[in-house]
């Protein structure tokens, strides 16, 4: 499960996206809109907030701010922002990461003068009522949790950032039950939070021009009042190991899971980016089992499966690789084969393997910058700085054997962090050769 719920893709921009997006300032918030010439029907806004999970002051801070969007502030009651959504046909959400919050509405083309004041009500003066709290807010809390607890895959995963990075991009994104949020800690966090510093906007089927007219025209005077701002350390990479074992009874039909992961500060460099797809996992074709090192290794084990991907930071990122089977022990096995694909990329890169990682890496990389909800998450570290949003394919496509041999090697050679959720029969790194 992710708390990552951005709106739905809107109408996917089927036009190159190597053109770069341009940021742009309204309000005193960056403003980024994307329109390329197209008109669709829908347009899509995402306020983008820097006040993830590895802001937050105490455990699950920032998760209980999520759900505290579209509550009741002083413009209206949470009803009635529903019922007048619903009258403007939009749809409105709100998402969660490790390092932003995104308060999201889609509506029909042209309806932003409605919609924009509505964010901006959200971030000055949402009312945080008590009966809210307990009633709307905590309910919600406990079920994303428990949600969360009961799916291995996420378990592994957060679990492993927390080893990766210890604090700040290690706090977990999910409240927990063992470490209450107090509805003053949320308030002060808010504030802090929705300072102009810490808010840009982004919106697909609208232009910048317009974006920013209506940001102009909504935010001045109503969000970002503060003038605090949140604070986090530089992120750091430790690695490590966690054990965690798997709840049958919560979830019956769950998997045993194993993740790996090699973690470096600074973005994410094209070298690294390509470095996923040269270790594969899924197939290109689906019921055909695929050609790279780890579709082939989940090939060995029935129902096994292996994926492998970047997450990316504003000042890190995580090469994680997911190995799941219907056993503990065809976990095992598949893990020894992906340990061995570790090891060969960090000995060299073929030109044949290199050109078809590249491809699909452009592939990934068009696909993450023609869909909203990608594009958002992609762009969000960029937008707070005032670079320009543009696609990576034209470094994708310098690449060189020798370079991607290089970072292989530089990022395999550092402690890795494994994380287990099931029995002992489960690898330690060491038994993989790690």
């Amino acid at each position: 499960m992710s708390l990552l719920r951005l709106p739905r893709a809107a109408p996917a921009l089927r036009r190159s996206y190597a053109t770069a997006a341009n940021v742009t300032e309204a309000a005193g918030v960056k403003v980024l809109g994307i329109d390329n010439g197209l008109r669709p029907a829908t347009t899509s806004v995402s306020v983008i907030v820097k006040a993830g999970s590895r802001y937050e002051p105490a455990p699950g801070v920032a998760h209980v701010l999520k759900n505290f969007v579209f509550k009741s502030t002083a413009s209206g009651s949470a009803l009635k922002t529903a019922r007048e959504t619903e009258l403007y046909g939009g749809v409105l959400s709100a998402g969660l990461s490790r390092e932003y919050l995104y308060i999201n509405a889609e509506f029909l083309r042209g309806d932003e003068g409605y919609f924009l004041p509505l964010l901006a009500s959200v971030l000055s003066s949402t009312q945080f009522i008590p009966h809210e709290y307990a009633e709307l807010v905590l309910p919600t809390v406990q079920g994303e949790t428990e949600a969360a607890a009961a799916d291995p895959a996420q378990i592994a995963l957060d679990t492993a950032a927390n080893v990766a990075f210890r604090r700040g991009l290690g706090n977990s994104i999910f409240a927990s039950p063992h470490s209450p949020v107090t509805l003053d800690t949320v308030k002060a966090f808010a504030q802090a939070a929705f300072a102009k510093s810490n808010i840009a906007v982004v919106g697909q089927g609208i232009s910048t021009e317009a974006l920013a007219a209506a940001v102009n025209s909504a935010f001045v005077g109503a969000a970002g009042s503060s003038s605090a701002s949140l604070q986090t350390a530089k992120s750091q990479y430790h690695g490590g190991e966690a054990r965690i074992a798997l709840d049958t009874h919560a979830s019956p039909t769950a998997q045993p899971t194993l993740v790996i992961s090699y973690g470096q500060a600074g973005t994410t460099s094209p070298e690294v980016a390509v470095i996923p797809h040269l270790l594969g996992g899924q197939s290109a074709l689906k019921w055909s089992p695929g050609s790279t090192p780890l579709s082939k290794a989940a090939e060995k084990v029935a129902g096994a499966t292996v994926r492998s991907f970047v997450t990316s930071y504003s000042d890190a990122s995580l090469l994680n690789i997911v190995i799941q089977a219907p056993t503990n022990e065809g976990v095992r096995a598949v893990a020894q084969d992906v340990a061995a694909a570790i090891k060969a990329a960090s000995s060299g890169v073929k030109e044949d393997d290199l050109k078809r990682a590249i491809a699909k890496a452009k592939f990934a990389d068009a696909t993450t910058l023609e869909h909203y909800a990608s594009l958002v998450d992609a762009a969000a570290p960029a937008l707070f700085t005032g670079q320009t949003v543009q696609s990576q394919n034209l470094a994708l496509d310098g690449l060189s054997t020798s370079a991607v041999s290089q970072a292989a090697k530089s990022l395999f050679a550092v402690k890795p962090t494994v994380v287990a959720v099931g029995s002992n029969v489960l690898p330690y790194a060491d038994e993989l050769g790690l």
